[in-house]
């Protein structure tokens, strides 16, 4: 019986393909990208730049919550405020001058204050135009209305029982700036309602009572004396427990006016905060739809790049496929390519889009936050876009046949 074939002594073993491991389609990948780093470095530089803005976008964005997350930690979000409205005749209302009094004796409340409204201009002195008010109202204070806002005083001091009765005046942050007047002292004289203020203090800024920082504050019984104050608020504010916020807004205005509590207008100022956060977020999926656009055409670059490069190496692939390469070895060295030159910018991208955040948080004096799902969900979008711009030039290079590569044909 004839030995088969490949059987004789001398028959050559059968041939079995090549097969490489990942990292030799790594190394083979990274070449092409090193004997063209300019090329690869533009190419690179297009996904960067989506991935920094989708990064920075998302960083700044988390970053500012985190700030109205602090700010409402400290300041609360169990503040109410109470302030006259309409009457049924269609005239403005007026809170009873009791109504702090009658607030304070509902249990929850743990403290309420109030503030007035007079009819009064603020000027830096006599000889400022009647006309250029600065837009700074005036308001008779309460003594214990830092306390309920959580307010603080940046300079100077706070009206007590001794300047309350005498011509002394708080500035809001911005009145102050408006008049030009950058510390608080006695010796410094403001015009309110035509008579000289010493401006004792100046407020930092008042989240959660804006009002408050264009306003010049004075004593009750200073603003009933000389400016004609009647002694009714014009705003309430009331401290609640945390627990009975609800409860306490429900019977808030029976509370402050009881005579006629549909004239009372009681929200939460804490509100406001929260819609600009959810103004924050539509802004932020805007710009994400940019850093998107942004992203898709630094992959069409990407793309282009590998297209490009196929054309480029018609020879070295016929070579390789001459020398036993087959179209899985083509086909991957390319994608890899491809997928390398996107991982490249990602990651730049990446720490472009946290530099970016870190930055402007300081510059903000906000904690920077950047999640760490953003950056590996980035990194990953990265890869995606590689895979998917690298897909074709990689099936083109793997069909070229080796005799057509090597004569250009």
């Amino acid at each position: 019986m004839s030995a088969g074939p490949g059987a004789g002594p001398g028959a050559r073993p059968p041939l079995r393909p090549v097969r490489l491991r990942p990292t030799d389609v790594l190394r083979v990948g990274a070449v092409g990208l090193w004997t063209r780093p300019l090329r690869a470095v533009l190419s690179a530089l297009g996904i960067a730049i989506g991935i920094a803005a989708m990064v920075a976008v998302v960083g700044i964005s988390s970053s500012s919550r985190a700030e109205l997350d602090r700010m409402l930690g400290e300041l609360g979000t169990n503040l109410l405020s109470a302030a006259p409205g309409m009457s049924f005749s269609g005239r403005a209302a007026t809170l009873p001058a009791e109504s702090v009094a009658m607030v304070r004796r509902v249990g929850p409340v743990e403290e309420a204050s109030s503030i007035g409204t007079v009819d009064a201009r603020v000027y830096r002195n006599a000889h400022v135009p009647a006309g250029e008010s600065g837009g700074i109202s005036v308001h008779p204070a309460d003594l214990d209305l830092l306390d309920t806002l959580r307010a603080t005083v940046g300079s100077g001091v706070w009206l007590n029982e001794a300047t309350s009765r005498y011509p002394a005046v708080v500035l809001g942050r911005t009145a102050a700036d408006r008049l030009g007047i950058a510390e608080a002292d006695p010796r410094v004289l403001i015009q309110v309602g035509g008579q000289a203020f010493s401006v004792v203090g100046i407020l930092d800024p008042v989240p959660l009572a804006p009002e408050l920082d264009t306003a010049a504050l004075v004593g009750r019984e200073v603003a009933a004396a000389q400016l004609g104050w009647d002694g009714a608020p014009s705003t309430l504010y009331a401290r609640a427990d945390p627990a009975h916020v609800t409860a306490v807004h429900r019977v808030l205005g029976a509370s402050a006016n009881p005579a006629a509590p549909n004239e009372v207008q009681v929200s939460r100022p804490s509100d406001a905060l929260a819609a600009q956060a959810a103004t924050d977020a539509a802004f932020t999926g805007l710009l994400l739809g940019l850093g998107a656009v942004s992203l898709l055409v630094g992959g069409i670059g990407v793309a282009n790049t590998m297209v490009i490069s196929v054309l480029e190496r018609r020879a070295e692939i016929g070579l390789r496929r001459s020398l036993g390469a087959t179209r899985g070895h083509i086909r991957r060295q390319f994608l890899v390519e491809s997928l390398v030159l996107a991982a490249l910018g990602g990651l730049a991208g990446v720490a472009i889009g946290v530099g970016i955040t870190a930055l402007y948080a300081s510059l903000q004096g906000w904690p920077a936050v950047v999640p760490p799902l953003v950056a590996a969900a980035g990194v990953a979008l990265t890869l995606v876009t590689g895979a998917v711009a690298g897909l074709f030039p990689a099936v083109r290079a793997a069909r070229l046949a080796p005799t057509a590569a090597l004569t250009g044909a």
